[in-house]
């Protein structure tokens, strides 16, 4: 196992910018989409992570959703990451034109480009995310003085965890130290190892990571839909870099429409979605997961292409009380007009920000 020291090298820089908005209102300001972008030749490069909660770019990807919606011109290459920080590196780097994230690295990125690099097109799941701990850990008490994990500091999990302790009165900071001692890892397959050593007790997980640790002996000590309203919370987004997504409208267009396509089949056919998960985990991983598993890991999950805004504004906040993230504004962070234009046009009601 990687030392705490060596690990802290890898914990990102937090954010520090403007003053809070106080609301994220859609711009509105992408073009209608027009055909899948004529007879130009145009590469879309597609970034996202190895998770169940990540279900539809894995069936979009898999079963050729998202290549047959984009049409024959235009080219689709896909990176994965580990957790939403590299993303964000990448999208920055202008590596990839588009990511599924998870709603914290999508903030940290509109912020730390004082809202300029990227917009939130689309929703893709609501829920997933479990606090797993192992079977000495009865309650929030118990976990003074112990190590815990998350994916990678300033993602979503990580700041869904630190926010849970603050509130149970339980101190944490990024350099590991305070009451709990938070390690984020540096992906979340040695997350799960950690926890298997005995090195951490417990770890709040995306699926299927929450699940493989309770099948190594863990528990569920919070199912993060219970603090939410309705149990309804963005666990992962569709962005596009602003200066693609103004140069090809209809590209995204066509990208949110295979989107769609792929939570059809998912919600449609759980069995076939699971194996083309299972499939699409172990090729970006090269660790094989049990279809059975990534089967489970759907009841906790919902696959939506909305955004699920109003829990957005709250993981701003909760960021904004922990530190990690200066009061920044965050009025022009959708752009969700491609796809009310899609909703519009299948008779579904449209989603707001």
């Amino acid at each position: 196992m990687s030392s705490t020291r060596s690990r802290l090298r890898l914990l990102v820089p937090i954010v520090a910018l403007t003053l809070l908005g106080a609301a994220c209102a859609s711009s509105g300001s992408s073009k209608g989409a027009g055909s899948a972008g004529g007879t130009k030749r145009v590469t879309l490069r597609l970034g996202y992570f190895a998770n169940v909660t990540h279900a539809p770019a894995l069936v979009g990807l898999q079963d050729g959703e998202f290549a047959r919606a984009l049409g024959s011109n235009v080219t689709l290459k896909s990176s994965v990451y580990s957790a939403g920080p590299a993303a964000v590196e990448a999208l920055f780097a202008k590596a990839i034109d588009a990511s599924f994230v998870g709603p914290n690295p999508a903030i940290n990125a509109y912020a730390q480009s004082h809202g300029a690099a990227i917009r939130i097109v689309a929703g893709t799941a609501s829920g997933g995310a479990f606090f797993v701990v192992n079977k000495d850990i009865k309650r929030a008490a118990d976990l003074k003085g112990k190590k815990v994990g998350s994916p990678s500091l300033g993602n979503t999990q990580d700041v869904s965890l630190r926010y849970w302790l603050k509130q149970q009165g339980l101190s944490t900071d990024i350099n590991g130290g305070g009451d709990v001692k938070v390690l984020p890892g540096p992906d979340n397959g040695t997350v799960v190892q950690e926890f298997q050593q005995g090195d951490i007790v417990g770890a709040w997980m995306p699926e299927p990571y929450a699940s493989k640790m309770i099948a190594a002996g863990g528990h569920i000590l919070v199912d993060e839909a219970s603090l939410w309203p309705q149990g309804k919370y963005v666990t992962t987004l569709l962005v596009v870099r602003t200066d693609f997504l103004n140069a090809h409208p209809d590209v995204v267009a066509n990208l949110i429409k295979g989107l769609s396509a792929a939570i059809d089949l998912t919600n449609s056919d759980p069995t076939k979605a699971a194996t083309l998960v299972s499939n699409g985990i172990q090729a970006a991983t090269s660790k094989p997961i049990k279809v059975s598993l990534v089967k489970k890991s759907f009841k906790s999950i919902t696959f939506t292409l909305d955004p699920i805004a109003s829990s957005l504004k709250t993981d701003v906040a909760h960021a904004e009380s922990l530190g990690i993230l200066k009061q920044t504004a965050l009025t022009n962070i959708f752009d969700l007009a491609l796809v009310n234009q899609f909703l519009a046009s299948a008779g579904q009601p449209q989603v707001s920000s």
